[in-house]
């Protein structure tokens, strides 16, 4: 996707396809580049939204909205995501991937292909899904990481989410890749949880990359590096 280096074209409102670095929060990212906008064209306030949080752990494609298309962000937010990855079998962990450390080990046997698809037929249509106590979603006002991160005990409502497709790409036990297609809202964390229960030798998400949403591709994405030497040379 071309984009326009100037400050008309930012203020008017872009669309940005950027690949979120490792390690990274979605907040990260939107602060760099709001403030490097308003750095390179001396622009006092500008505003800068994207359309879907990506973890920490997490890489892939990001939208980032900049001036009168952050408008535009539900729009973008209800379209359809796909991701790859993969589950490491044979534990569980509170934050449902390698944020916390494993608990609960358990022996991995050698599942056949067969029996890990299995899997995926039942988790894929509408589902109920609980999210993690370790994520964003806000609960009385708080995040519900720090209450999590606090040690105290929550109830997270189960929502529906709609999966659809979840297909084995790779079988390397104890890890199994995947390819996942899903609705705005669908935490891949939980999916990896609720997969290792479903086997019965527990589950954790080991690495996860989102490649679309919608039409847009991570392919036709710029790494963050890639945009802001763009933004310097205008």
């Amino acid at each position: 996707m071309e984009l326009e280096y100037s400050k008309e074209a930012f203020l008017s409102g872009q669309l940005l396809l950027i690949d979120k670095p490792l390690e990274w929060t979605s907040f990260q990212l939107v602060n760099k580049i709001r403030w490097a906008i308003r750095k390179t064209y001396g622009i006092k306030k500008i505003k800068v939204g994207h359309a879907g949080t990506l973890d920490p752990l997490a890489t892939g494609l990001m939208l980032i909205c900049t001036g009168r298309m952050t408008k535009e962000i539900e729009k973008f937010m209800g379209m359809e995501k796909i991701y790859t990855g993969s589950f490491r079998l044979g534990a569980t962990t509170p934050s449902f991937d390698l944020e916390t450390e494993p608990t609960n080990k358990k022996e991995v046997r050698d599942y056949t292909m067969e029996e890990l698809e299995q899997i995926c037929t039942s988790l894929t249509g509408d589902l109920m899904q609980a999210p993690p106590i370790y994520s964003a979603i806000k609960k009385e006002g708080k995040r519900l990481y720090t209450i999590a991160r606090a040690g105290k005990t929550i109830d997270v409502p189960k929502r529906k989410v709609h999966v659809n497709e979840f297909i084995v790409s790779e079988r390397r036990l104890p890890d199994v890749s995947f390819k996942i297609s899903c609705s705005k809202g669908t935490y891949i964390r939980s999916l990896a949880h609720d997969y290792g229960q479903a086997l019965g030798c527990g589950a954790y998400l080991a690495q996860l990359k989102r490649t679309a949403i919608g039409a847009y591709k991570l392919s036709e994405s710029l790494s963050l590096d890639e945009f802001l030497n763009a933004l310097e040379r205008g």
